[in-house]
């Protein structure tokens, strides 16, 4: 019996215990690492939410469509064989941003943001040449604003230095005109014309 308490003793000879300061200090360095690991998680995943979130939001802005039409298409004819003018009204889209309708003058370096092509069955035709003329409400300026409606004119007998038609378009020929505006999305005008060209038509 004194040999096994003597072998006990020996045992356990020279070991230290662990105080209480020395397990409180490393508790507060594992909650430090966890604390510095979470927020540099937490700031990572909000960084990438709100960089989701500002795509999200510049999709749809391009998506939408900031222009629309008010009221009808029309198409003018000085000859009664051949659509010679085409004239339609824009104005922006509920909560739509404004845009920049500078015409395009048809030189070989023009200024406009809002580009108007043209497609028939022969010919594709970008960046014509276009007027505008503000209806009602105006500020002046070649900016469309809320509650501004501007009328666009495109002429088919003059497109400028964009190039022209290889042939004129004539009874129940079908023609389109697409809008793209520098902000949101294009909106495309179709139309066919009637079997009989009169001075003025309204065109569906």
């Amino acid at each position: 019996m004194i040999k096994l308490m003597r072998a006990m003793f020996h045992l356990h000879r020279g070991e230290k215990g662990m105080t209480g300061l020395e397990t409180a200090i490393i508790l507060i360095a594992f909650v430090t690492v966890a604390a510095v690991f979470g927020y540099a998680v937490l700031s990572a995943g909000l960084f990438s939410a709100e960089q989701a979130k500002s795509t999200i939001y510049a999709g749809l802005n391009e998506a939408k469509s900031n222009l629309e039409l008010s009221g009808s298409v029309l198409g003018l004819s000085s000859d009664n064989s051949t659509l010679g003018t085409v004239k339609f009204t824009v104005k922006l889209a509920i909560a739509g941003a404004p845009i920049d309708m500078t015409p395009c003058d048809g030189s070989a370096s023009p200024t406009n943001k809002t580009v108007i092509s043209l497609t028939t069955k022969t010919d594709y035709l970008n960046n014509i040449e276009w007027t505008k003329t503000a209806i009602g409400q105006d500020n002046g300026n070649n900016i469309l604003d809320p509650g501004e409606q501007f009328e666009i004119t495109v002429d088919l007998n003059s497109l400028g230095n964009a190039g022209s038609l290889s042939e004129n378009l004539t009874a129940n020929q079908t023609f389109s005109l697409q809008v793209k505006p520098s902000i949101g999305a294009s909106i495309t005008i179709a139309r066919q014309l009637p079997p009989a060209i009169d001075p003025v038509m309204d065109l569906h």
